[in-house]
Formats: C-alpha cells, structure tokens, sequence
C-alpha cells in the first residue's frame, strides 16, 4: 500500500474533495484523521471509512484559528505518535457572494483559503520535523494563474497565496525532509460553498473552454494528491500540479 501506516490530517474532509482524498488514503493504507467544522458530514466520513475496513479519526478543525490548529496537532501527536502527511484542503468558493468585490468576504477569502493553509503549514511542518519529515499538499486553483468570469476579485488572490506559500515552504523545510507542493484543480462539481459557479448556464459556458469538454470528477484530484503523499514523488516539492482537462493549457 501506497501510504501504508502513515498517519495523514485531511482539512476540509467532511464532504466533497477532502472526504474523496480522505477515503482514497484510507485505501492506501494511511491512519486519516478526517479535520472539519462539519462534525456530524465529518462523522460520516470516518463511519464509512472504517465500514470499508479503513482508519480513521474525526477532530473539529477551524483553519482560521491558530488555537484551533495547535489543539489538532496536539490531538494526532497524542493519538498517533506522528504526523507524516497533511493535505490543506479546506477552503471556500469564489462564487458564494454574488457582489464579486464585496470587502467583507475578499477578507473571509483570505482567512479561510490563504490563512487557513499558512497555519497549516507552519503547525504540520513543526510536527513533521520532529518525526523525522512529511508531505504537505495545498489545494490552490486554476484562479491562481488565470482569469474568470464571475468570480471575486480576492479568490484567484487567495489562491495564488496559497501557489506562492507553497513554494517558499517547500525551499524552507527542504532540509527537515518536508516536501511541500500544491494540486490546482479546474472545473469541478460545484462546491458545498459554490453560489454563482453552481449555475448550469454559467458552467457550459466555462466547460467549452476546457479541451477535454467536461468537468472533472473529485477522484481524479484526490489521485494527485496521493501521488504527492506518496514516497513515489519523494524527489517532488515546490511543484504545482494542475488537474484541468487542458483548460490553461489553451
């Protein structure tokens, strides 16, 4: 197994791509400790997981807090010993306030999708330098690099933080044997957060732009970020990869 006996802390992971990731590790061996604020969705999760025959562990997890974060890591170290692998994941839409340059959720953006992954990646590392080393994958965007067509002039920002931390951490915890790299997906099925984006007209119009002429499946996102957990990309860190169908490839 790919992640056999590693312990991984999946943000987000009560529904959607994070509980796709959570339930794709669990197969692959890893001990998932499953972080939301959704604690029943959260709940779930873990329920079917160990249903499959996997591991896992639920702990309420509000990015946004850094007490928050150093009761969590507290929380895996006590429980499991270590930390080897954390997938920042947990964010929100760019479409879920219909005013597109609306100050008031520009700022929840950037706590939520920038600030939220800085403290995950400043309390994993900690934890992962004292095991020994880890992987840390952060969920960025093709708004990163890219325009659109209604979405908030602070979501592609938020993420393009999140394609700029990535980079940085990996150069600073290189040395602890930290890998650190980023997955941006593109079109995908609207999130639990998505307003405007989860609009069918709005969607294909975005999908004529997409080579591969359809949306991508939660799935193939989690697929990469294995890859990325793995020790199979273990000369791998500072990268982004994108998971669009061709789109910025255009």
């Amino acid at each position: 197994m790919r992640l056999a006996d590693k312990v991984a802390l999946i943000t987000g992971a009560a529904g959607g791509m994070g509980r796709a990731t959570a339930e794709a590790f669990a197969r692959e061996g890893a001990k998932v400790v499953v972080a939301d604020i959704l604690d029943d969705d959260g709940a779930a999760t873990v329920e079917e997981i160990q249903a499959a025959g996997g591991q896992a562990h639920y702990l309420h997890l509000d990015v946004t807090d850094e007490n928050s974060w150093t009761a969590a890591i507290g929380e895996v170290l006590e429980e499991f010993g270590r930390l080897d692998v954390l997938v920042n994941n947990a964010g929100i839409s760019g479409s879920f306030d219909p005013d597109l340059t609306s100050t008031s959720f520009f700022d929840r953006l950037m706590l939520v999708n920038a600030k939220g992954v800085f403290l995950g990646i400043k309390h994993g590392a900690a934890a992962m330098a004292r095991s020994g080393g880890g992987s840390i994958v952060n969920l960025s965007s093709i708004s990163a690099s890219i325009g659109q067509l209604g979405i908030h002039l602070g979501y592609g920002a938020s993420k393009a933080a999140v394609k700029s931390m990535t980079r940085t951490a990996a150069v600073h915890h290189a040395a602890d044997g930290i890998r650190v790299n980023a997955v941006a997906p593109g079109m995908l099925p609207p999130m639990r957060t998505s307003r405007g984006s989860a609009d069918p007209a709005w969607r294909a119009r975005q999908i004529e732009g997409v080579p591969m002429k359809r949306t991508g499946e939660v799935r193939e996102v989690a697929d990469v970020v294995l890859f990325l957990a793995s020790d199979e990309a273990s000369y791998v860190t500072g990268v982004e990869v994108l998971v669009d169908g061709g789109l910025t490839a255009v």
